[in-house]
């Protein structure tokens, strides 16, 4: 089946068609010298561009709270409890799942503790994430469901739980999530990326975050149900046997979320120098040097791409360590082939990013994380310090150096916005550190698909390209969008050339 997109803006051209046979771009130029389609489909004027990649997502996590708790934005303890409390209302059995509240700035002065928990919910099992989804509350019923979690480090009596009796606790909690409510959350993100012009999504599984039956059935149901794509990455160490799901379900890498350190907002990415308002620690690597190099030898002996969750220098630090051990063991050309990626990286100085560039090592970066927590007053200078904070996610000295970046959200932690993410890129708040606007967009389109080896020589609209497309309800010019940092509504997303959703 042909299928002719006409009078269409690309790029910053007018009255353009693209033809699309057989799920790939067959033939782009003037709409009236277009060749016959099957279906025509007028843009009136409207942009047509390559669909967002979202680099960095947890599909399940994202569902639930699409459709349950979301804590973004509650301003007071009480207010996050006033929200518990209705969904326990409204929902009275089963455990109570919620992501995304964050302390700073609450009048209490603290977050959530079990005992507020308890309160509300009962003898129910309960887990609230905090924003950055390195550590959460939990009830104490969900406590009693996992067996010596008093005894893992990060445990604390409040229910605040960190590093690894999150991570227990965590599995504990998305392992009660039955099939039936699993499946709803999965299409309800597949669902919302279409309406956000995103074609694929790179899924960062891991047995500390999802489970791999929860990664079989997103793949199972994205081959299944139209909507955009799924890649699916598995963060676990080869030594632990991480490699076998990346062979046994055709994966894209391993690793993703393959949790070197934690996150600034729980205390827990590892920093060179302790945190400013936690002078007592400096957070935490979680692996021996030796067990990544394994990881990186083992991936790259069998051709497989590596990815490492690293945000504190230390961890940015210690993962280019142990490339650099593969580096000089099996030569710069075998690792340089893999494309090994870093999620993240919101800390890397010149030398990491030198050290990057040299090895072909991708940035996934999710400018949302700047938006949030960056600039002056943020999160990153109460934690860090002026001067690190300042020097967090250093997009251009990234892109200057030809660090290859893809852009993502980490969903749930910050929502889906592949156009709020390219914005911020551009606006970051330290400004000397932002992207310019093309470069930003090309790492939210064709920067998934490099991060994922996957990219056609041409670029995404070259013919040949898989016509993973987004027609956008705008007739500015793609210069127009950037420059006036616009949000289109996407009117017709296109994965492998088959429309989702009604046809305009």
């Amino acid at each position: 089946m042909s299928l002719l997109i006409t009078d269409v803006t690309v790029g910053d051209r007018a009255g353009r068609a693209v033809h699309v046979v057989d799920g790939a771009v067959a033939w782009t130029g003037a709409a009236a010298d277009a060749p016959a389609a099957d279906r025509v489909i007028s843009g009136e004027g409207a942009l047509l561009t390559p669909a967002f990649v979202d680099a960095h997502v947890h599909a399940t996590a994202t569902g639930l709270a699409l459709a349950g708790l979301d804590l973004h934005g509650r301003s007071s303890v009480r207010d996050a409890l006033a929200a518990v409390t209705a969904l326990v209302g409204s929902a009275p059995e089963g455990i109570v799942l919620g992501t995304g509240w964050d302390e700073t700035g609450w009048p209490e002065g603290r977050g959530l503790t079990r005992h507020d928990l308890d309160a509300v919910v009962g003898d129910r099992p309960a887990y609230l994430a905090r924003v950055d989804v390195h550590s959460a509350t939990v009830s104490t019923a969900l406590l009693d469901r996992v067996p010596g979690i008093t005894a893992l480090p990060g445990y604390d009596p409040s229910g605040q739980l960190r590093l690894d009796a999150h991570h227990a606790a965590r599995q504990a909690a998305y392992g009660s999530v039955g099939a039936g409510q699993r499946r709803t959350a999965q299409r309800a993100t597949r669902a919302a990326a279409a309406e956000l012009g995103i074609g694929s999504l790179h899924e960062m599984a891991g047995p500390e975050v999802s489970g791999i039956e929860d990664l079989a059935a997103l793949l199972d149901l994205a081959a299944a149900e139209p909507g955009p794509r799924v890649l699916g990455y598995w963060g676990e160490l080869a030594e632990r046997g991480g490699l076998g799901p990346v062979h046994e379900l055709g994966l894209a890498g391993a690793g993703g979320d393959l949790f070197c350190d934690g996150a600034f907002g729980s205390h827990t990415a590892a920093l060179s120098s302790p945190y400013v308002d936690r002078p007592d620690t400096a957070g935490a690597l979680r692996f021996e040097t030796a067990s990544l190099v394994e990881h990186v030898r083992a991936c790259t002996l069998a051709g497989v791409q590596a990815g490492f969750h690293c945000i504190g220098d230390a961890a940015v630090g210690q993962v280019l360590d142990a490339i650099g051990a593969v580096v000089a063991e099996l030569g710069v050309a075998a690792v340089r082939a893999c494309r090994h990626r870093l999620e993240h990286v919101e800390m890397a100085d010149a030398r990491a990013i030198a050290r990057m560039r040299d090895w072909a090592v991708v940035a996934s970066v999710q400018p949302a994380f700047d938006a949030a927590w960056g600039g002056e007053t943020g999160m990153y200078v109460e934690r860090l310090g002026h001067d690190r904070a300042l020097a967090t996610n250093p997009f251009a000295d990234l892109a200057d150096a030809g660090v290859a970046l893809a852009l993502g959200s980490d969903a749930p932690v910050t929502p889906m916005d592949p156009w709020g993410g390219v914005h911020a890129a551009v606006d970051h708040r330290t400004p000397a550190s932002g992207l310019r606007p093309f470069d930003a967009f090309d790492a939210a389109t064709h920067g998934g698909w490099h991060a994922a080896r996957a990219e056609h020589p041409g670029g995404p609209l070259a013919v040949g390209a898989p016509a993973d497309l987004a027609l956008w309800a705008t007739t500015g010019t793609l210069s127009t969008v950037l420059t006036e940092r616009a949000r289109p509504t996407c009117r017709l997303l296109l994965v492998d050339g088959d429309p989702i959703g009604e046809l305009p």
